[in-house]
């Protein structure tokens, strides 16, 4: 398939725009002229130039998350007791997870508000990672769930069910199908000829969602699947918890707010609110979208919204609210500190 090349579309008339955007908002299926001449004109706005102000968000997530993550990892990974323990190589995978979506993301936002070009190759290489390391954290967020859910109903056969060998093979799965899932997506985008070489060098996520999806049926279909696989982890999720609720409600676990139980409920629902919301949030905008029901400026913004706020809060909030209540770590943390505190300082050599 023959494109224009950049060039050429940004020296295209704004009248041409204006024609386009007609057709854009009267018909969803847009040929690559249409599509490269809408993401110029976005790019030529003052609202599309406004936009690096969504760039503060990853950046401070980052710097957050780079803080806190590895530190936690370094606990893990440095204590033996604790990283042969099911439930923290969860956690440690989880939050390598998030960190690598964070440093990826953070650097894609970076490049596309400095209007710094990649190469075709490069920015489809740092999609697919992109993709991979958030279903790594999304994979890890359900495992974790079902691990609980084991840990609850089965206390004594649950190191005969989930042994450290039997963890480190889930682990390798989870990584297995967080890497298959997003490569059959890309796959298709690739021999249908779905990736316009424009919106690639641009390289910004929230554009590339909404103008992916208005190319071909094969794409849409990609779409559903993989609303579907998102609907299907809730499903599990919300399954797991409800038969936890009914299975202990009795046991005095839930008796008061601001029981152990009942917080560590609290906290795991939040994460996973976080988690999930937005992905649901970002679906529904890509239908209006891809339906025509909401105009192309409108799409790209909500889509920045969620992919540049949204999608990476919980990457930075997962380790605050949920790792850090593990008394283990904790405690280790508290351990790590005090000890630099009692260092002991050498005395200064006496004045001649």
């Amino acid at each position: 398939m023959d494109f224009p090349d950049c060039a050429s579309v940004r020296r295209a008339n704004r009248t041409a725009f204006r024609l386009r955007e007609r057709e854009f908002n009267s018909s969803s299926n847009l040929d690559d002229t249409t599509l490269l001449l809408l993401l110029e004109e976005w790019s030529l706005t003052p609202s599309g130039t406004n936009t690096k102000m969504f760039l503060i968000s990853p950046v401070v997530c980052l710097v957050a998350g780079v803080l806190i993550i590895p530190t936690i990892l370094f606990v893990i990974f440095s204590r033996f007791k604790i990283r042969q323990e099911t439930r923290y190589m969860l956690l440690g995978n989880a939050l390598l997870s998030d960190l690598i979506y964070l440093l990826f993301y953070t650097l894609s936002a970076a490049l596309n508000a400095a209007r710094l070009h990649l190469p075709k190759e490069a920015c489809v290489l740092l999609l697919f990672l992109l993709a991979v390391a958030y279903c790594g954290g999304l994979f890890t967020a359900v495992a974790i769930v079902l691990d609980t859910y084991i840990a609850v109903l089965f206390p004594l056969r649950y190191i005969a069910i989930l042994p450290p060998s039997r963890t480190k093979k889930v682990l390798v799965l989870l990584w297995m199908y967080s890497a298959a899932f997003p490569g059959i997506f890309f796959l298709v985008l690739w021999t249908t000829h779905s990736f316009v070489p424009c919106v690639l060098e641009m390289c910004s996520v929230p554009v590339i969602l909404i103008l992916t999806l208005n190319r071909t049926d094969a794409v849409k279909l990609c779409f559903w699947l993989s609303t579907t696989v998102i609907i299907l982890c809730l499903s599990v999720i919300f399954c797991c918890y409800a038969i936890l609720y009914f299975k202990t409600k009795h046991s005095g676990i839930w008796g008061s707010i601001c029981s152990r139980a009942s917080v560590t409920f609290v906290m795991h629902n939040t994460v996973l609110f976080f988690y999930f919301f937005p992905l649901l949030a970002l679906f529904v905008e890509s239908f209006l979208c891809i339906n025509v029901f909401i105009r192309l400026q409108t799409g790209i913004l909500v889509s920045l919204t969620v992919c540049n706020v949204l999608m990476i809060l919980p990457k930075v909030l997962f380790p605050f609210l949920y790792g850090l209540r593990y008394r283990e770590i904790s405690a280790s943390l508290k351990s790590i500190v005090r000890r630099k505190q009692l260092r002991p300082v050498s005395p200064a050599p006496p004045s001649s």
